[in-house]
């Protein structure tokens, strides 16, 4: 297997992966022959299908499928057979709250492809949580919703961080990115989401938990990964 990539587990239906930061998932189609988690595997195996997506600079576990029934089964029911989501993160500046909820709308803009973030009323935060909005003009707008917990800060210079974990009740695109930037704590090295320094010279999220129901065995698949060397070295300083 590809340096790059390494294989956390396989069966006869499942290939779980632990990617590196700076690999894409798939390919965008901006650059022909380009290298990803797609390409190495499919290259490996011969066909094999998708079942979730990391952004580019976000190393963690991610879930493939040898079949097409395999990845149907698991699209179709994921937020059902997906137990936990769980990302550690490095947000700039220093949180106060030991832990809570962050619940917000997101929407992707069309043309920019950026994911925005805005409040939920008090009042439709039942209905949101059912997945409904009641603004006939805001079509694609999505409920989304993290655990945060904080475990620890850090300094690197004259810059203060804090860690935290985050657990996923919903998976959006860009989700974590973008509500750690509506909190007033972007990512550290998240650029595109308001970071103003890169302390471990990447986007500092990681994907390292993660368990849900095996869609044909029926069993409680855990997997965990640890934290890149990059966190580990600007982990030394954690407080």
């Amino acid at each position: 297997m590809h340096d790059r990539l390494k294989i956390v587990y396989e069966d006869q239906w499942l290939i779980v992966a632990d990617k590196p930061a700076g690999l894409l998932s798939m390919s965008t189609g901006k650059r022909e022959g380009e290298t990803t988690a797609y390409s190495i595997l499919t290259g490996h195996y011969g066909k094999i299908f998708i079942v979730h997506r990391l952004d580019r600079d976000t190393s963690g576990l991610i879930v493939f499928a040898k079949d097409q029934d395999t990845k149907l089964s698991l699209q179709e029911n994921w937020n059902e057979a997906v137990l936990e989501r769980g990302y550690t993160a490095v947000l700039e500046g220093k949180i106060e709250d030991e832990e809570g909820w962050i619940e917000t709308w997101l929407y992707e803009h069309p043309k920019s492809l950026k994911v925005n973030c805005y409040p939920i009323e008090e009042r439709d935060l039942e209905a949101a949580r059912e997945g409904k909005c009641r603004y006939a003009d805001r079509n694609g707008w999505k409920y989304a919703s993290s655990h945060c917990r904080r475990t620890g800060y850090a300094e690197s210079g004259e810059n203060a961080y804090t860690f935290v974990e985050f657990e996923l009740e919903t998976g959006r695109k860009n989700q974590i990115r973008v509500q750690s930037q509506w909190i007033g704590h972007p990512i550290a090295g998240d650029r595109k989401y308001g970071a103003e320094t890169n302390p471990i010279g990447r986007l500092a999220l990681h994907a390292g938990k993660l368990s849900f129901i095996h869609p044909w065995t029926g069993k409680i698949m855990k997997f965990s990964s640890p934290l890149p060397n990059s966190f580990k070295k600007f982990d030394k300083h954690r407080q």
